[in-house]
């Protein structure tokens, strides 16, 4: 994912003002573009935690693009 597409995305996965509402369709496409099967690696890393995202909702954001995209993690 480009700095632009996270740039996108980050005000719906930070732990400090989680955006409940629809993603930007800018997010989504960049979404649409990533290797979620990547990010699936990072559920549980301190990493994202150290950048102030929320894994979960991280995860939880792709499928609330329209149309929603699936995300791999087993």
């Amino acid at each position: 994912m480009s700095d632009a597409g996270l740039e996108a995305c980050k005000p719906y996965v930070t732990q400090d003002a989680p955006n409940t509402a629809a993603p930007s369709a800018q997010c989504c496409k960049a979404l649409a573009g990533a290797d979620l099967q990547c990010l699936c690696g990072y559920k549980g890393s301190p990493m994202l935690k150290a950048f102030g995202i929320d894994p979960d909702l991280a995860l939880a954001l792709p499928a609330k693009c329209n149309p929603p995209i699936a995300v791999p993690c087993n």
